[in-house]
């Protein structure tokens, strides 16, 4: 059964979340600081874009680098836009200090998002014991409000289909995963978790995702532009077979003009910023991540936006 194509609301029946989420980027000032009104002006335009949803503090909104008056500043200005627009927002609660993390997901918890993501405790790897207290403590802390587990792949520790089984069997609380998927024996392994709870996969992999039982993205080619990811999430809705052909040409860009960066040593969420760069959706937006790390020349990113145009030019005719 191709879940995707019967589902037109954030939400699935069993409270099982779904959609082509659009994440928020950072914008970064010269002196470190963040640019709220930019901020605010970039959530704007992607509630015109009628996204399926909106979340905060994935990696290219940089979570580790907020202090909480920062972090709660843009958590309130996200559900406060969201709200009045009737938006779907999550808001990513995510810290490599589990105490950070329960502390955020108090806040969250008040601004009523759909769900909150979180990622384990990050210093040293945990075992699957030490997962599920830690899950447990943050199921209590959200009040009800269902989490979202990040498990990307540089985390300490990477969690496969029996993890997982293990983990949602013990913290019913969990309804979504976001990971990094693989070939088909992947799926087939993953194949009783995607039952129990929403599996959310790469971006520019979402049309072979959703075709093999995921439910959706939280997206990095919405960073290249929300409006065209939309269509392409919209595509896959109402013709598998165009958006699989669409993706053809989505993960070649991807291949040839973005991993480049990340074998050059630049991080995941300098590669995100770099493609809104590239997209120039966001006037202002530059390609500057906060302290420490390195990040893409704005020039650069302007060209890649040449060639987007070029390759994928239905990103940007939507």
């Amino acid at each position: 059964m191709n879940h995707w194509s019967n589902c037109m609301e954030p939400f699935r029946k069993k409270n099982m979340l779904f959609g082509n989420w659009t994440t928020l980027i950072l914008p970064v000032n010269k002196n470190d600081s963040i640019d709220y009104e930019l901020l605010k002006d970039e959530i704007d335009f992607m509630i015109e874009c009628h996204v399926d949803g909106i979340y905060s503090n994935g990696t290219a909104g940089e979570f580790y680098t907020q202090d909480r008056e920062e972090f709660y500043t843009i958590q309130s200005i996200l559900s406060e836009k969201c709200n009045r627009n009737n938006i779907p927002f999550q808001i990513g609660a995510s810290h490599m200090s589990p105490q950070e993390s329960l502390f955020r997901i108090a806040v969250a918890r008040d601004m009523k998002p759909v769900a909150i993501q979180v990622i384990l405790p990050d210093w040293f790897p945990v075992n699957i014991e030490t997962a599920v207290k830690f899950l447990k403590n943050a199921a209590e802390e959200s009040g009800g409000i269902p989490l979202v587990v990040y498990n990307p792949p540089h985390a300490k520790v990477t969690l496969e289909a029996e993890d997982w089984l293990a983990i949602i069997s013990e913290v019913p609380s969990i309804i979504g995963i976001k990971v990094a998927d693989g070939d088909s024996s992947w799926y087939k392994n993953m194949k009783e978790v995607m039952e129990k709870i929403s599996v959310f996969i790469p971006g520019h992999h979402l049309a072979t995702g959703i075709r093999q039982g995921a439910l959706g993205a939280y997206s990095n080619m919405a960073c290249l532009h929300p409006k065209g990811n939309q269509m392409w999430s919209d595509l896959i809705r109402s013709d598998l077979t165009a958006g699989l052909e669409l993706e053809k040409r989505i993960r070649s860009f991807m291949e040839i003009y973005i991993s480049p960066y990340l074998t050059r040593g630049y991080p995941n969420h300098a590669c995100d910023k770099c493609m809104a760069v590239a997209g120039g959706w966001l006037p202002g937006l530059q390609t500057r991540l906060r302290f420490p790390y390195s990040y893409i020349p704005q020039d650069e990113a302007i060209e890649i936006g040449k060639i987007a145009r070029r390759e994928i030019p239905e990103f940007f005719n939507s």
